[in-house]
């Protein structure tokens, strides 16, 4: 189950970071907790910790081992270089490897062949302080194209009725250059630096024991960002029906807060080769080496022993697509991983399509997929803040357990696809997920000096689903897309099982969500976008968020060449509401509120 966002539909969209493009992808939740943190994830389980998705740019991994989820504020893409966004529902560990259990994201940003000349863009409205972009492309004496890019973005809070804290703000400049196209030999070489500052509130629990409530402190944190990275590919054609790639890059990060503080350095190898044997098998295989270093700093709410380690990832995969007969098309494939939490690990699936000629397809997949421990569920200490009603009085801590297994799910999925002549087309999938050895939190002590509470693998669950998604071609000019997600999700703790919290895990994720929207070429030089998006009721850490419509709209003009103008209003029904709750630190949640922006590109 596949749905590609196209560089036309990031512009149309009048998006300004990564989250917000996501929101009209079926199979997917996605939630604001405040300004500069979301949740997202794909067929259930979301959190701001999210563990089961998997994100990519440009193939590399910026899902951290450190809690097993992504920060998003740090993801501050520029849109105008980003060639599509493919975003895959449904496991992926057969190429992708562990943690890809529920979807994959991987964004691909364009080659410097085609972001040649100068772009100048920017935006600036109630909610966004200012967004400026620069870009500059070229070609060398030899052949080769580059480009280089700056951004910068500023944001304004969300609203609290207290008080909020929640603006950020992040540059980040980078490059690519790629050579070799015309041969045998293709060279891609890029890189990337950022910097910036994420606000938020933090409730912390202080002092030792006393009666309840626990003295929680709540104070304003800026949170400091830095990373960088670098990429290096190559691709070479062996023949006319075999290929390789190689590819390595390193991975830089530095988060600094009041509870989380991470250093993180990652250094990634994979290799891979693809052929064709006898006409009928596209093989693809494959083998990759992952190092990772982390240092942390702890503070009394948050620690991990030891504060700095370093760990490996040591995989190997082989997928083969088989050609039968009648445009049927078996795939079958198996990764194979090592690390230094659970060792050894597999993921298989088995998948089958039969394309007809009249542009049908109908398929269907059984996998099996894992999502591996964190560092954080081996070695963490973390003190919680705990529910005024089940407040003990004494310091409450989820701690890391070295018998934390890894989460094992088995997914069966059937799809259909219909494509009529371009004019319209209809793409519906369905699935059901077994999910076993899930995460608990159990108690295991508890005494004068606090109630600790280690991770553990004592609860399982089923999730169903449909996703549909449909485009129709009105007429030249004016198109409608429409989607709908139905989404359940059931889950059971062991007999043997203390948690309480847990299987609230079911009732984060909404069971109906459903967008339509409309880009329409009005004339001459002017477009107008429409989108509707509903959302349906949940709740998180015990605190219900109403379901809720919202409207966005973009009105667009092209004066002149190589020159836009527009004018985008989003979340237009509301002044503001809810969207989803932190867990496990305790940030204060803020609501979005209407945004108006102005928004222009010039092109030279």
């Amino acid at each position: 189950a596949i749905y590609v966002i196209s560089n036309d539909d990031l512009r149309r969209w009048g998006v300004t970071t990564i989250p917000d493009a996501l929101r009209r992808v079926p199979g997917l939740q996605v939630a604001r907790i405040d300004a500069n943190k979301w949740a997202i994830t794909s067929r259930g389980f979301n959190s701001r910790f999210a563990n089961k998705l998997l994100v990519m740019i440009d193939g590399r991994t910026v899902y951290t081992p450190l809690f097993a989820g992504v920060y998003w504020d740090m993801q501050d893409v520029m849109l105008e270089d980003v060639d599509r966004i493919e975003i895959i529902r449904g496991p992926g560990g057969t190429l992708w490897g562990a943690n890809a259990v529920n979807g994959v994201i991987n964004i691909i940003t364009k080659p410097s062949s085609d972001t040649q000349g100068n772009l100048v863009a920017g935006a600036i409205g109630n909610e966004i302080n200012g967004i400026s972009a620069a870009r500059h492309g070229g070609t060398l004496d030899n052949g080769a194209s580059y480009r280089l890019y700056a951004r910068y973005s500023s944001y304004d809070n969300g609203y609290s009725p207290d008080s909020s804290h929640d603006d950020w703000h992040i540059g980040q400049t980078g490059f690519r250059a790629d050579w070799g196209q015309d041969s045998r030999d293709a060279f891609t070489l890029q890189g990337d630096f950022y910097q910036g500052e994420s606000g938020e509130q933090v409730s912390i629990p202080t002092g030792t024991a006393g009666p309840p409530p626990t003295m929680i402190r709540t104070r304003d944190d800026d949170t400091d960002l830095e990373g960088g990275n670098l990429l290096f590919r190559w691709s070479h054609q062996l023949g006319d029906n075999s290929d390789f790639a190689l590819q390595a890059y390193f991975d830089y990060v530095d988060r600094e807060e009041v509870v989380l503080n991470e250093d993180r350095n990652t250094l990634d190898v994979d290799f891979q080769h693809h052929f064709r044997l006898q006409n009928r098998h596209d093989i693809l295989w494959g083998a990759g080496y992952r190092y990772i270093e982390d240092d942390t700093r702890n503070n009394p709410t948050f620690s991990l022993q030891p504060d700095n380690r370093d760990f490996q990832l040591v995989s190997a995969f082989i997928q083969d697509a088989i050609d039968l007969n009648d445009g049927v098309q078996l795939t079958i494939g198996s990764k194979f991983e090592h690390n230094d939490f659970p060792g050894f690990e597999y993921q298989t699936s088995a998948r089958i399509a039969w394309a007809a000629d009249n542009g049908q397809t109908l398929w269907s997949a059984v996998s099996r997929a894992v999502r591996t421990p964190s560092r954080g569920e081996h070695d963490v200490r973390l003190r919680l803040v705990p529910d005024p009603a089940m407040d003990p009085g004494i310091p409450v801590y989820a701690v890391g357990d070295d018998d934390y297994d890894s989460e094992e799910m088995i997914a069966y999925e059937l799809g259909y696809r219909l494509n009529y002549h371009n004019n319209w087309s209809v793409d519906l999938a369905t699935f059901y997920n077994r999910y076993d050895d899930l995460r608990t939190l159990d108690i295991s002590s508890a005494g004068p000096t606090g109630v600790l509470l280690p991770f553990d693998n004592r609860m399982d669950g089923d999730t169903w689903g449909i996703e549909l998604a449909g485009q129709w071609q009105v007429r030249p000019g004016w198109r409608i897309n429409g989607s709908y997600t139905y989404l359940n999700m059931s889950l059971d703790l062991d007999s043997s099982s203390t948690d309480t919290q847990s299987q609230g895990a079911g009732d984060a994720s909404p069971s109906h969500q459903a967008s339509l929207w409309s880009a329409y070429n009005i004339g001459g030089d002017w477009e107008f976008d429409t989108a509707l998006r509903y959302v349906g009721d949940i709740e998180v850490s015990g605190t219900d968020i109403d379901d809720y419509i919202e409207l966005d709209l973009r009105l667009g003009w092209k004066p002149g060449p190589g020159v836009e103008l527009s004018i985008v209003g989003q979340n237009l029904l509301d002044s503001r509401h809810g969207e989803f709750q932190p867990d496990f630190i305790a940030t204060q949640p803020t609501e979005v509120e209407r945004s108006i922006f102005l928004r222009g590109i010039w092109k030279f």
